[in-house]
């Protein structure tokens, strides 16, 4: 069988198959193309191009185990090991989420937000919960002047952070002078319990997508979030506790007139806003994502007794 007709045919079975068609990427013709892919070590402009190219016998086995795993809903990222986000190939495993094309409206939102440098300052940024690092190495990639740290409380999401900070820089190394080429140096992955390990510390902004689904919701037993793990996707009270902890408790750690942006879900737009307005932030605004969904909600802190701009 050529490349060409085991496209087709994958994408006609990942088309048909009748479960989990909510999988956050449902794209049958994508996936069956990452998957080849992956297996051959080709581009995807090589698989159009020459799609009269003959599967090997080995290569066709493997590709009929990885199918038959996406066929069960297993995420394609888990199948192939990596995921794309704000174009850094990053590695992924059970032991964090997937990212999100969704959550790149979390690091735009950022860049807007944050302050052009001044010569003696350098802009501190912590990301709460950094999984993958994902947040974390996107804005560091795009802001050199700042200092970014990521956190998480899984040792195993720390040295996943750790270990695509090393594949980033790996995959720029000798390619091109500009800003986004260059080697990202400035960012810094610790084991935390949000806070923690930076209790002595103080940022300019405080970013996080934080586990915001509630335990009963219907959503976990569906898509790819029933191969994820559970403590990055679930929080008590309704999935408002660690949104609600995050947003007190990030008052100690900004700095004057600091930003805080938190990912949630797409119906807690107004409680969140909520939760920001009665700890005393002000310029608080919920913004959407690609789906046109409430998802990013943001608002500034000023430690004098009025809130006010300074």
């Amino acid at each position: 069988m050529n490349y060409q007709h085991w496209l087709q045919d994958a994408a006609a079975q990942l088309s048909h198959r009748s479960s989990d068609q909510s999988s956050i990427d449902n794209n049958p013709k994508r996936d069956a193309e990452i998957l080849l892919e992956h297996i051959t070590g080709r581009s995807r402009t090589y698989l159009i191009a020459f799609g009269e190219t003959l599967l090997t016998d080995e290569e066709h086995q493997r590709l009929d185990d990885l199918l038959a795993r996406r066929m069960q809903g297993e995420p394609i990222a888990y199948i192939v090991g990596e995921k794309e986000f704000w174009s850094l190939p990053l590695t992924v495993s059970p032991a964090t989420l997937i990212p999100r094309p969704d959550t790149e409206c979390l690091v735009e939102k950022a860049l807007a937000l944050l302050p052009e440098t001044a010569p003696e300052t350098v802009p501190q940024i912590l990301d709460l919960g950094t999984g993958t690092g994902a947040i974390a190495l996107a804005l560091a990639s795009e802001r050199r002047d700042c200092q970014v740290t990521g956190v998480d409380i899984n040792p195993e999401a720390v040295a996943l952070a750790q270990y695509n900070l090393q594949k980033c820089n790996s995959a720029r190394h000798g390619v091109g002078n500009s800003a986004r080429q260059q080697t990202i140096n400035n960012v810094t992955f610790l084991q935390s319990d949000w806070f923690s390990a930076v209790s002595d510390r103080q940022f300019h902004m405080i970013v996080s997508n934080p586990p915001y689904i509630d335990e009963h919701d219907s959503h976990l037993f569906e898509g790819d979030v029933r191969f994820e793990p559970a403590t990055a996707l679930i929080a008590s009270q309704n999935g408002l506790a660690d949104l609600q902890a995050i947003v007190e408790q990030a008052r100690d750690f900004l700095l004057p007139n600091g930003w805080l942006l938190l990912e949630h879900g797409w119906k807690q737009g107004a409680v969140v806003r909520e939760l920001f307005l009665e700890k005393g932030y002000h310029q608080v605004a919920t913004f959407q994502d690609y789906g046109g969904n409430e998802r990013i909600t943001v608002g500034r802190w000023n430690k004098n007794e009025t809130h006010s701009e300074l």
